[in-house]
């Protein structure tokens, strides 16, 4: 059955999953979503033994069913190769009693990778598919990880530019030196003055700015997104989910159909709104843990049903998880409040206007479908040090949001179901908070003395996304007002 992709705002017309991917964003201001997501009917004990590769190709072609089984073997062969540090692509490690999901063995070392790396071979099939002859200009906006995944994944790749947007300051100095080192002359990197919400605001100004719009189709060019409002962003995240079910089958650590629960740190929710859908498919989870830091929007709108961006947004650790505005829970919502989009578009229209919405006590009711907890900047401190001292494994600041919330949930409740945590970056990326939490003697240090430091304590060799960067020189140095995005796109795509 052929599955179509439809916008959470209904005033756009139905398009296939390569069309869907090709936009990135639906023209009426909405995400696109598939018409149904579905079961995937096969023995769990068939795909214990199957690779990463093999997985990602039996679960992509569920929801992405205009491509070929052979278009999509291309994308994912030239996607998980020896670009990742190890063959399993995402190892599942046993720390304690949990079991952690690494994601951070791509190129850059986060887990944007997982579906980065394929999203450009996607996108290039679908425009050969879709016979497009506009030049493509992906523009997003990053907390921190998107960026340097999306312009190692599109750099160099013809007939494709692509502009990212970051807040100055808001994310780890790490994440800013492999942004601003990317080679490649389709790549663009601008920092603006604001936080991530005001970048991801500015971007969705942008592709919704009918004048320019025109001003990019009489050019031959055409926005889409590497963001994760991109359909393309989501499906080759569901993978995982069903490699670390499988992993934990082959490894006798469950048993078939056993179910089990997942912690995802959550900013943007595109990666456990992944996991979500994996389970829609059929993968036995009973309890989705949404995580948080201090800016606990998500903790919030779970416990309430009132989403409220207006609140005092803080500069944390997990910089990644620094945001106010979760664009990707509008395929949530869209969801529990019956399909409706005309309800879905009031929300969003609300959130815009005021900052706020509340949900109906029917949808409220639905919310059960997700835990949530959150992590203070001392909770989170206080986990790295203690899972090194414990157990000989280094976490990043966002992993021990997770690892923290995963445990407290556990404590409170009296669950025991086995206990997946996605660990979603290498402690490379965030390595001063990682040390100064291990030992206060490391803080004030420089960024690359830390960087040596973490080695030695690690035993962990140096991924080569660090020392790209050691090495590398800074090639970008734009930098713009929140409310000179679109000039500065104008000028980058030489459109003044």
């Amino acid at each position: 059955m052929e599955i179509k992709y439809i916008s959470t705002r209904g005033k756009s017309k139905e398009v296939s999953a390569s069309q869907a991917i090709l936009q990135g964003l639906a023209p009426d201001g909405g995400l696109y979503i598939p018409t149904s997501i579905p079961k995937l009917d096969v023995d769990f004990n068939e795909l214990k033994d199957k690779s990463y590769q093999e997985l990602a190709l039996i679960i992509m072609r569920e929801l992405l069913t205009d491509y070929t089984d052979e278009e999509l073997k291309a994308c994912i062969d030239g996607a998980y190769d020896s670009k990742f540090d190890c063959k399993e692509i995402a190892p599942l490690k046993k720390v304690g009693d949990n079991y952690f999901l690494e994601l951070f063995h791509g190129k850059t070392i986060a887990f944007k990778d997982m579906a980065l790396s394929i999203l450009p071979y996607l996108m290039t099939t679908a425009i050969k598919k879709n016979n497009s002859k506009e030049k493509i200009v992906i523009l997003t906006a990053t907390s921190g990880d998107t960026g340097k995944a999306a312009l190692a994944g599109f750099a160099s790749v013809p007939g494709i530019e692509i502009i990212v947007f970051y807040p100055k300051g808001g994310v780890s100095k790490i994440q800013e030196l492999q942004m601003l080192t990317t080679k490649g002359d389709n790549t663009h990197v601008v920092s603006i003055e604001g936080n991530f919400d005001d970048a991801q605001n500015g971007v969705k100004a942008i592709f919704e700015n009918k004048e320019m719009i025109d001003l990019m189709k009489a050019n031959d060019y055409r926005f889409s997104s590497a963001n994760s409002i991109n359909i393309g962003r989501l499906v080759p995240q569901i993978v995982y989910y069903f490699y670390s079910y499988t992993t934990l089958l082959k490894n006798g650590e469950i048993k078939l159909g056993e179910e089990i629960n997942v912690t995802v740190p959550t900013g943007n929710f595109g990666n456990i709104l992944a996991a979500y859908y994996a389970k829609k498919m059929g993968l036995p989870i009973n309890k989705l843990i949404c995580a948080s830091n201090t800016n606990k929007v998500l903790y919030d709108f779970f416990n309430t049903g009132t989403y409220d961006r207006n609140r005092e947004f803080f500069l944390t650790s997990s910089p990644s998880m620094d945001i106010l505005i979760s664009s990707n829970l509008e395929r949530f919502i869209y969801e529990i409040v019956g399909n409706d989009a005309k309800i879905n578009a009031d929300y969003m229209s609300k959130l815009k206007s005021d900052g706020i919405y509340n949900l109906s006590e029917e949808s409220k009711a639905k919310l059960k479908a997700f835990e949530s907890g959150y992590a203070t900047e001392e909770m989170t401190s206080s986990y790295i040090k203690d899972t090194y001292e414990k157990y000989d494994y280094i976490v990043d600041p966002h992993t021990a949001v997770a690892g923290y919330v995963c445990d407290e949930y556990k404590a409170k409740s009296g669950d025991t179901h086995k206990s997946v945590v996605v660990s979603t970056a290498s402690p490379y990326k965030f390595t001063p908070n990682v040390m100064k939490a291990i030992d206060s003697k490391y803080e004030g240090m420089d960024v690359f003395e830390l960087i040596e430091e973490l080695h030695k304590i690690s035993k962990i060799e140096k991924p080569n996304a660090i020392k790209e960067i050691e090495e590398g020189e800074i090639l970008h140095n734009r930098h713009c007002k929140k409310e000179a995005m679109l000039d500065e796109v104008k000028d980058i795509l030489n459109l003044i």
